[in-house]
């Protein structure tokens, strides 16, 4: 019987304007004041982490049920009707005093994304959204992008940590997924270390992004990243052993038992813990802590067919590790798996349509598919 998966979180609208064919280069070159840029038609789907990683495990095969807040408005419904066409609607809240978060991605070819977001009524979603009732059978329980859910960062993550500790006296692993800090926000006003420092010990798979774990654990060495990049993409500059492996070594210091670092189109970066933190792991998630542990490494990635939007692709490659993982693969297996799932969700403009099932990935793994440089 498939373990049953929550992905509970950040909800939103993703709007893309698409880009036409031949637009590459710095924004700058393109993006000016009073320019018109005649564009293709907008891509419009759902967004965020439990539409991102969760919808992508539905489609994977997994048991999973999906919470998160949408407003009584144009863009609610819009939500719902695309969550209702994967069966996933059963579980989002409706408050009519609010409105649907919403995010506008401007992914032209061959750059990094830059977001627009309105945090709507994700900024309310608080621990008692999700009721105990709603916790029963569940293995795993992955929650993402607290740094743009207001109430989930407030007072050091207060009602995260109130959320996480009683799913972990339930005896359900805990996975952690990141966002990206505005440096204009109230949210840049947090102390982020000292949030990874009281939620990581309850977290047993972390699974940031490279500068996002880097904005809350090194500001000088986020700095100095920006200065080697130039304006550009930073992952393309990071280097795994000076670069991120103090990152995700720290991370694994605080609490975290798994550590996975997404680093773009680059790979990812894992290590695990040892033989003893691993046993303490619920029994619910089935992580072998002898073939588990003292694992680490940089996976690099698979080279896609081709690139439409980078839009959901880390969120797509946490599912297929998260999944894997229950599944029993190994850590490398799993690690594979996820930069499978990320080079192939890059194919397509949306999250979930360039989404294979991991079977799919690993015949073409074993078909010696390229990796990057």
């Amino acid at each position: 019987m498939e373990k049953r998966i929550m992905v509970a979180g950040h909800l939103c609208v993703d709007i893309t304007p698409v880009f036409p064919e031949g637009k590459n280069g710095p924004l700058s070159d393109y993006l000016i004041p009073g320019r018109l840029l005649h564009m293709n038609p907008a891509a419009i789907h759902t967004g965020g982490a439990v539409a991102n990683t969760g919808l992508a495990l539905k489609k994977l095969g997994a048991d999973v049920r999906l919470v998160g807040k949408v407003g009584k408005d144009a863009f609610g419904d819009l939500v719902l009707g695309l969550m209702r066409k994967y069966g996933a609607d059963g579980d989002v809240l409706v408050d009519e005093r609010d409105s649907t978060s919403y995010t506008i991605v401007i992914a032209p070819p061959g750059v990094d994304r830059i977001f627009l977001h309105n945090p709507g009524a994700n900024d309310s979603f608080c621990a008692d959204d999700i009721p105990d009732s709603m916790l029963s059978d569940v293995a795993l329980f992955h929650f993402g992008y607290p740094p743009i859910m207001r109430k989930m960062y407030l007072e050091g993550g207060a009602e995260l940590l109130k959320l996480f500790r009683r799913v972990r006296e339930k005896g359900i692993a805990v996975s952690l997924d990141l966002a990206a800090v505005d440096e204009e926000s109230e949210a840049a006003k947090t102390d982020w270390r000292r949030f990874l420092e009281r939620t990581l010990p309850y977290v047993d798979f972390f699974v940031p992004s490279a500068e996002e774990l880097c904005g809350m654990l090194d500001k000088e060495r986020y700095r100095e990243w920006m200065r080697r990049s130039h304006g550009g993409d930073v992952t393309k500059i990071l280097r795994p052993e000076e670069d991120i492996r103090p990152l995700a070594r720290e991370a694994m210091a605080l609490g975290a038992r798994i550590v996975l670092v997404k680093c773009g189109a680059s790979g990812m970066y894992y290590c695990t813990g040892t033989r003893e933190t691993l046993a303490g792991l619920p029994q619910a998630a089935g992580i072998d802590a002898e073939s588990w542990h003292g694992r680490e490494g940089f996976q690099k990635c698979y080279v896609p067919a081709r690139v439409r939007s980078g839009t959901g692709a880390g969120d797509v490659s946490i599912a297929a590790f998260l999944l894997a993982a229950l599944r029993g693969y190994s850590a490398e297996q799993c690690v594979r798996l996820a930069a499978a799932e990320g080079a192939s969700c890059v194919e397509e403009f949306d999250a979930l349509s360039g989404v294979r099932t991991l079977e799919e990935l690993e015949e073409k793994i074993r078909g010696g598919w390229e990796q990057q440089m």
